[in-house]
């Protein structure tokens, strides 16, 4: 929990998963380092018991843990009412939703908080997908001043966040619903990073060279194996703390012996998975 008298006072909502309902070190991780630039909520969306939640009793301002299958949006509606009904959001300058999809950070954080609220936004984020029809802020690290977050239509939106099965309909109604919403009330928005289409996923060395601070999870599984040279340079790069988190959840995960198998430097092996996906992609998906 942030006790330093910092010029903003910036309030963290943070939406986490896990198929077990645990609380690796990864998440405690990334939330301790959360913690040292405002205060943080941490909501997740699986049934996590006192054990697990104790884990981040003395970083946050309340940690709960039920399934609500409304994804990070539900947790970021969930996290949003209790600030609502336990403290004066008005005391604060910066709301941000975030949630545990990535890695990280692998840098200190100061640099891009400071880069996005000085940026003349009320919406800002790390990344931003400029999709031709629906640009938008990716849902996983959005942060807005009082301008948003104490507007009744930022209210009315949070309140309406509802459960649907297709993940599709979230994107659409939730993750460019609410870029969208910003335009709509006259207002912009802007990110530090623009990558297309599953940039974000698949490029994961180049991005980290830019010193973009987050690793997508989903790294570890995606290009048949593909990406596990990237990886292991940004594994051996970083420091052991976080290194050792990050491998110690993608274990737990995806399983010990996929992450062995994954993390090569064998140029032939690496070779040979992207030739396999290629092929997969166009004659498998056909795509």
């Amino acid at each position: 929990m942030n006790t330093d008298n910092k010029k903003q006072k910036r309030l963290f909502l943070f939406a986490g998963y896990h198929p077990c309902g645990l609380i690796d070190s990864a998440l405690v991780y990334y939330v301790q380092e959360l913690s040292k630039h405002g205060d943080v909520i941490v909501v997740m969306d699986c049934d996590c018991n006192k054990t697990q939640l104790n884990k981040l009793k003395n970083i946050t301002l309340f940690a709960s843990g039920t399934r609500h299958h409304e994804y990070d949006f539900g947790s970021y509606k969930r996290g949003y009412l209790w600030a609502k009904e336990n403290l004066n959001l008005s005391d604060y300058d910066y709301l941000y939703m975030v949630n545990d999809s990535v890695y990280g950070p692998f840098y200190s954080l100061d640099t891009y908080l400071n880069q996005m609220e000085s940026c003349g936004c009320d919406a800002f984020g790390i990344v931003a997908n400029p999709h031709n029809e629906h640009p938008h802020i990716q849902s996983w690290f959005i942060g807005i001043t009082r301008k948003i977050f104490l507007s009744k239509w930022y209210d009315k939106f949070m309140n309406h966040i509802t459960r649907h099965e297709s993940k599709g309909q979230i994107t659409k109604l939730y993750e460019q619903g609410f870029s969208a919403l910003v335009k709509e009330h006259n207002l912009n928005w802007e990110c530090i990073y623009s990558v297309s289409g599953r940039g974000v996923y698949n490029k994961v060395k180049k991005l980290y060279r830019k010193k973009m601070p987050f690793m997508k999870k989903v790294a570890f599984t995606r290009n048949h194996g593909g990406l596990g040279r990237q990886i292991l340079h940004i594994l051996n790069d970083t420091n052991k703390k976080l290194s050792n988190a990050i491998l110690s959840s993608a274990c737990a995960q995806y399983g010990q012996k996929h992450v062995k198998w994954l993390l090569t430097k064998n140029p032939i092996k690496i070779a040979f998975r992207n030739a396999y996906h290629v092929l997969y992609k166009l004659f498998i998906e056909g795509i």
